[in-house]
């Protein structure tokens, strides 16, 4: 393995090492970012992501059936460069759906999602006009149709579906099966029985179902086995109450490669088999092929950032182990407070030297945080270039999605500032938090 390469499928598409040793991303100069903006440092490279949009509304028949799921990563600009590319936007809470709208995102192309909707959340979605309410139970489908009764409107709905699918992914992440919090049961019937209530319901219009086989899936399988278990319902509405639904939202949770052995999911493929298995099915049950829609979010912004730290202490521990007696520990500035999905899900990432060349012999090591919690460990077990020293620049691809979304203030933690990138030319995204930030919640 050579450290000096850059994995192209998993750092971001404008990314290189000159000839100085000094890694770019879109021509700007990673030590220059370091110097400017400190680190840790997220940097995202915008024309990555907007040809990511690209691909997948291509794939999908169009930007019209893409709705980029901001959970990822949502800021202002994130959402411009969406609503540009002319894509949907999915929000699954109340303040991400008040961050697109502060953003000037059409709710015409918005869809809000969450399990444990507050009524705030459903006026907001009523007054504003957004395109879809996902119903995630009986309860909720109630309150809305109280709130948009009260506001003289129609909202339209979609009911999400547990399909009871197994997607193959770490259980935490896995959202189809039975025993989780997400969405109404297909098998127990109260699927059916929650459509024909939204169907009953006066302010209320159901266009659509809804689900979500998991994250980080690399199968296609499991997409194609939804939506074949919905189509069934669609069948079901159809045959019994007399209403063909227009629209089936298949979720996202596209996987991406974090690891040079890992191989990118060919984006076209999947939605050519998935299209086709919809179409197929649709023939096979008599009813109209639905307009479909899904939901990417890692897949559009993982690989488009990188997170940039500076190596600190650099320290040999003996693990009391024959075959492995010395573990080199390399302690960043950052850690589980800026990317918790190593702790979480035992996430791993490539991580390079950005500042220089190395040439050090591979050494037994793993790279740590900050952080008083011996869990803090971004890289347990890798062999690393053994000239990695104090002052480099170690930086970690693909952590555009779900890592600054995550972040927390552990130890009194600063979350890191986000830069964008295009052309030779950088932009503050998100400005670095301060120690005044931390006092200001404080109420003497």
């Amino acid at each position: 393995m050579d450290f000096n390469e850059l994995p192209a499928h998993v750092w971001p598409r404008n990314s290189r090492r000159e000839e100085d040793g000094v890694v770019t991303v879109a021509g700007v100069p990673l030590t220059e970012l370091a110097e400017e903006y400190g680190t840790p440092l997220y940097v995202f490279d915008e024309d990555d992501f907007r040809s990511r949009c690209r691909d997948m509304a291509r794939a999908f028949g169009g930007p019209e059936h893409v709705h980029y799921a901001s959970k990822a990563f949502i800021t202002k600009r994130i959402v411009k460069w969406v609503n540009e590319e002319g894509l949907c936007l999915d929000v699954a809470s109340l303040n991400e759906a008040k961050v697109a709208l502060a953003a000037g995102f059409p709710p015409a192309r918005m869809t809000a999602h969450g399990n444990n909707k507050e009524p705030e959340y459903l006026e907001l979605c009523v007054d504003n006009e957004i395109a879809h309410v996902v119903l995630d139970n009986e309860g909720e489908l109630a309150q809305l149709n109280e709130i948009a009764r009260a506001a003289g409107r129609v909202q339209p709905v979609m009911i999400r579906v547990k399909p009871g699918v197994d997607a193959h992914t770490h259980e935490f992440i896995a959202t189809s099966h039975e025993d989780q919090k997400f969405g109404i049961s297909l098998a127990t019937g109260a699927a059916f029985d929650a459509a024909k209530a939204a169907l009953e319901s006066e302010n209320l219009q159901l266009v659509g179902l809804h689900c979500h086989v998991g994250s980080s899936v690399f199968n296609a399988e499991g997409f194609k086995l939804a939506a074949e278990r919905v189509l069934s319902l669609y069948k079901r509405i159809h045959t019994e109450l007399g209403v063909a639904l227009k629209e089936l939202d298949l979720g996202g949770g596209f996987g991406i490669p974090y690891m040079e052995y890992e191989e990118a999911l060919d984006v076209a493929k999947l939605a050519q088999d998935l299209l086709a298995a919809v179409e197929r099915t649709a023939h096979e049950l008599d009813i109209e092929p639905p307009f479909v829609l899904v939901e990417p979010g890692r897949s559009l912004v993982g690989a488009s950032a990188v997170t940039v730290y500076s190596v600190g202490t650099v320290k040999d521990v003996e693990t009391g182990k024959a075959e492995l007696p010395i573990r080199r520990y390399l302690s960043v500035d950052g850690g589980m407070s800026d990317n918790i999905r190593p702790a979480l899900y035992e996430s791993e990432y490539d991580v390079r030297v950005a500042n220089r060349f190395t040439d050090g012999e591979p050494v037994d090591s793993r790279v740590v945080g900050f952080h008083c919690e011996s869990g803090d460990i971004l890289v347990n077990e890798r062999k690393l270039p053994g000239d990695i020293t104090t002052g480099d620049l170690l930086t970690f691809a693909t952590t555009g999605a779900y890592q600054y979304m995550m972040a927390s203030r552990y130890n009194g933690a600063l979350r890191p500032a986000v830069v964008s990138v295009r052309n030779g030319q950088a932009n503050l995204m998100l400005r670095r938090e301060t120690v005044d930030d931390l006092l200001a919640l404080e109420v003497n």
